[in-house]
């Protein structure tokens, strides 16, 4: 097997790992509400801590991927990754929980930076596009998790060991495939974050991906509590893993819908699917339309942030992995601000309400990639 093909295996377990840990974390969003006995407005107290401790990581993250290789803010944030998920399924209190939360958003920050760093220097020694197999693969990642979780939810194993698993797998693998991570990757060109007015071309691209990563986010972290409190499903896991079997499906196909039908149109599809599946879900809380409902938003959420990402890394200003930290600060802001706004909304009104709000996000997408469409074209004249 030659080099580059071990280098994108080797990536490939990490986006996989990646998204099988957040998954085990969301899953049990909903234990967590019930062991600390946490109303929603609490839950989203809690959840809050992400979003700010993502923000925190703005800086760090910036140096790290214009002073080292991103393989070594790859494998380090791996491993407090992993470690966070042992902290939060071993806290005994709510304040060790917060801080295991805490260090597992700002280690997922790094990890997500690095990993896209990667796949955009490795998609250049491919003739065809690969990015969206990476995406599938965290979506296939985040799927297994998910299926693990309700397996571990079902036999009524505790959240501690299950976690515990989760993290000891995941340190344990990563030390065989670091090896094969791709080496010197560091660009000598735009690794310095501008302050000041902000670039457009990256601004337009940071509000899609910021929307995108808010419904995301709402589904991944109120899936559960929505199909258990609002549809009445005794395993409410079931809303969540048909959401993640339906985005990895849809990111394996990614690639080949973006070179068939262009990212334009690419983008108003995406935010269609998203707007209907969220509309059928409040419109009938029922079992089947609320996992129709729960489908279409995994295919409409599935391509825009690997579009996202592509486009980014084409940025004149910026190298692609400043690129990259800059667009991910607005994908995890978005990602990680959305399930505390959705705690807030169900908090004042209620569950179902709180999802009308994700269907007027997904909806928004649509006339901001128009901008930024328009803005690309009259800088490429």
């Amino acid at each position: 097997m030659d080099i580059k093909n071990k280098q994108r295996i080797s990536l490939s377990f990490y986006f996989f790992m990646a998204g099988f840990g957040f998954a085990s974390w969301a899953s049990r969003i909903p234990s967590i509400k019930l062991l600390y006995e946490l109303n929603e407005a609490q839950l989203g107290n809690l959840l809050l801590t992400m979003p700010v401790s993502s923000l925190i990581g703005l800086p760090i993250s910036g140096w790290l991927v214009s002073r080292f290789d991103s393989r070594v803010p790859l494998f380090s944030s791996f491993i407090s990754f992993a470690i966070s998920l042992a902290i939060i399924g071993l806290a005994n209190n709510l304040w060790l929980l917060i801080a295991g939360v805490f260090m597992f958003s700002f280690s997922m920050r790094i990890l997500n930076i690095s990993m896209n760093t990667q796949s955009l220097t490795l998609q250049n020694s491919f003739p065809k596009k690969i990015i969206g197999s990476f995406h599938g693969l965290w979506s296939s990642g985040g799927l297994a998790g998910v299926g693990f979780s309700t397996l571990m939810i079902s036999m009524k194993i505790s959240m501690s060991v299950h976690l515990l698993i989760v993290a000891g797998t995941s340190l344990l693998a990563s030390l065989f495939v670091y090896r094969f991570l791709l080496k010197n990757d560091r660009s000598s060109r735009g690794n310095k974050l501008r302050i000041g007015k902000p670039d457009k071309f990256i601004l337009y691209l940071g509000i899609l991906i910021f929307l995108a990563a808010l419904c995301e986010g709402g589904m991944f972290d109120w899936s559960g509590v929505y199909f258990k409190e609002v549809v009445g499903a005794e395993v409410f896991t079931l809303g969540y893993l048909i959401f993640m079997v339906f985005m990895a499906l849809s990111r394996f196909l990614t690639d080949k819908l973006i070179e068939h039908l262009g990212m334009k149109q690419m983008y108003i599809i995406s935010s269609v699917f998203i707007a209907a599946g969220l509309g059928l879900m409040t419109a009938l809380p029922y079992f089947w339309p609320a996992l129709i409902g729960f489908a279409f938003v995994g295919i409409g959420v599935a391509a825009i942030i690997p579009m996202t990402f592509i486009l980014a890394g084409s940025s004149s200003k910026y190298s692609p992995g400043m690129a990259i930290s800059i667009i991910t600060t607005y994908a995890i802001v978005g990602m990680l601000l959305g399930p505390p706004l959705i705690g807030y909304i169900a908090h004042i009104f209620n569950l179902r309400i709180s999802f009308v709000f994700l269907l007027i996000v997904g909806l928004m997408i649509f006339p901001v990639s128009k901008l930024f469409f328009i803005y690309q074209n009259k800088e490429k004249v």
